[in-house]
């Protein structure tokens, strides 16, 4: 398809062949939509505010979005989006010079290429002195991603870099959408994430078992059916094993998605979750949503918070990129239709 079309309002490129469709936003480069056309399911979130572009934002015309640092990011948020080079709230410093929450790559400009059965996006973060580049290609029902982040600068650096995807309604839903991952030691954030927080906070555990602050453990592995929640936990992936995924299941469409990558490049997941608990705007005590945020920090934090952390179960929380150099990533999403969850996933030949 022609990368001149609209999604839900916003510019887009999409690809598809006779199982999916992929369709990627133009500005913040957000995949916004994995179309399974055999289930008719997206499994990724669309928010229930308006969606805008993110150059259109103004804050005296916006409120809708709130007017914390990340109303920039709110404003234009959908489905699975990339964190570059923080993962986090910027500091002052940072946000009066510009920098949004999860850093410039979730509001950039991209250009969009396509092609048959592939898809190309790169895009110049003129903050950090990144350029970023991603190449989607279908293959049946696998989408192999292929992404590049290269430093402009003539410095090394440590970066945050997390793929920030989000699941939401129709496929996810309370008390019945599932989920595997291969983690292992995890921990709940220190500290307050929401205004219905139910896991005990800075409790460390092993996956999918987390301490409830009332006694107990909640299994990460069920969506909640709580009427109202939040929650934010880290995990590390097994490093036992050469890959790393995550996957999601909801037995009533029998929709199935999962990502799987090279554990080295993102030995992270975190799991944050919104489910009606937030009632200021644009949340409005409206959004069911679960995070699955795969990357190289296990908390989304400042710059400085990830450097002074440096590591969390002997496993580094950022990722240094010589000057001049790029760093390459890859990793798969697997979409399609299942009996059941799968207990593991394998890289696609």
């Amino acid at each position: 398809m022609s990368a001149n079309h609209f999604y839900r309002g916003r510019r887009a490129a999409s690809i598809e062949n006779a199982q999916v469709r992929v369709t990627v936003l133009q500005e913040g480069g957000h995949i916004a939509e994995i179309f399974d056309k055999r289930t008719g399911v997206n499994p990724l979130w669309t928010p229930v505010w308006p969606s805008i572009e993110p150059s259109t934002y103004d804050r005296a015309r916006h409120a809708l979005y709130g007017d914390a640092v990340d109303a920039t990011l709110l404003a234009g948020i959908m489905g699975h989006n990339l964190c570059l080079d923080i993962f986090g709230a910027p500091s002052a410093a940072e946000a009066a010079a510009g920098m949004p929450a999860h850093g410039e790559a979730s509001t950039a400009a991209f250009h969009l290429q396509v092609s048959t059965g592939s898809l190309m996006m790169q895009a110049h973060l003129l903050l950090a002195n990144l350029r970023f580049e991603r190449r989607i290609t279908l293959e049946d029902t696998a989408i192999r991603v292929h992404e590049s982040v290269i430093n402009l600068g003539g410095t090394d650096r440590p970066i945050g870099w997390t793929e920030h995807v989000t699941l939401g309604p129709p496929f996810l839903k309370k008390g019945v959408t599932e989920f595997r991952a291969s983690a292992t030691r995890s921990k709940v954030l220190d500290g307050v994430f929401g205004t219905a927080d139910y896991l005990e906070s800075g409790a460390e555990f092993d996956w999918p078992h987390a301490p409830h602050k009332n006694g107990g453990s909640a299994d990460l592995r069920v969506y909640t059916d709580a009427p109202a929640s939040s929650a934010f936990t880290s995990h590390l992936m097994d490093p036992a094993e050469t890959h790393a995924f995550v996957t999601a299941f909801d037995p009533e469409s029998r929709h199935c998605i999962g990502y799987i990558w090279r554990r080295e490049d993102f030995p992270w997941l975190g799991i944050w979750e919104e489910n009606c608990s937030r009632t200021q705007p644009p949340w409005n005590g409206e959004t069911l949503s679960r995070g699955l945020e795969f990357g190289v920090s296990p908390i989304a934090e400042s710059r400085r918070q990830m450097i002074d952390r440096g590591r969390l179960f002997d496993t580094p929380t950022f990722r240094w990129i010589p000057a001049l150099s790029h760093v390459d990533v890859e990793y798969c999403i697997l979409s399609g239709v299942a009996d059941r969850i799968p207990e593991s996933l394998q890289w696609p030949a």
